[in-house]
């Protein structure tokens, strides 16, 4: 069995997909190996048409997952569920179902999540700031640390850094890579010691425009 002991299963949306999407970038500041599930235009609810949404593609086995049992899993994203109109019970029922799932199968691995990158409830965050307080939510009534990013365009100054409606430049993916990082050590999200690991293969995936 692979020693998966540094490597963070990350499980996303478009913000994720890249090489250099920055939650990537930030979990591997952070020290792990980063294995990427998920497809660009997906999330709780949401499909993209070949992939479906990140229940039903975990239970039908669109993605290949990690063996072992990984140091960290991150769910990240959303963008997607508040763009197509996803209700507050659908996401938040898909995401503890999601929770569920992935406990039983990686009963030994910590979960976490990471809410929807908006620019805040008072500056115009709209329907994906909601969702990232709903995923707070839905994260303390599972007792998961969140990383909430619903007003971090705003909080940061990086509205001047975004490529499109929903999506970082260069510039910005780096510059939240580093605050995810920090957020995740404060949180004691840090890897537990253990020896070294080879990154393990991502499952490729494409970017759909202004859909995270």
């Amino acid at each position: 069995m692979p020693d998966v002991s540094r490597t963070a299963l990350l499980i996303g949306d478009s913000q994720s997909e890249p090489p250099d999407g920055w939650p990537r970038l930030g979990l591997a500041a952070a020290g792990y190996n980063v294995y990427f599930c998920g497809r660009g235009g997906t999330g709780y609810v949401a499909a993209n048409g070949a992939t479906g949404n990140y229940v039903d593609a975990l239970q039908r086995g669109d993605w290949l997952l990690p063996s072992g049992t990984p140091a960290l899993i991150v769910v990240e994203g959303r963008g997607n569920d508040a763009a197509g109109g996803a209700s507050n019970a659908q996401i938040a029922g898909n995401a503890g179902r999601l929770i569920a799932d992935l406990r039983t199968r990686y009963p030994g691995t910590r979960v976490a999540m990471i809410g929807t990158l908006a620019r805040g409830a008072n500056d115009g965050g709209g329907r994906r700031s909601e969702v990232d307080a709903l995923l707070s939510g839905v994260a303390a009534a599972n007792g998961l640390p969140f990383v909430s990013v619903g007003d971090w365009l705003t909080r940061y100054g990086l509205a001047k850094d975004l490529a499109d409606a929903v999506h970082m430049n260069t510039e910005g993916r780096m510059a939240l890579g580093g605050i995810l990082e920090r957020r995740l050590r404060e949180l004691g999200l840090d890897p537990l010691p253990a020896a070294d690991q080879g990154p393990l293969a991502a499952v490729p995936g494409s970017n759909s425009a202004l859909r995270d």
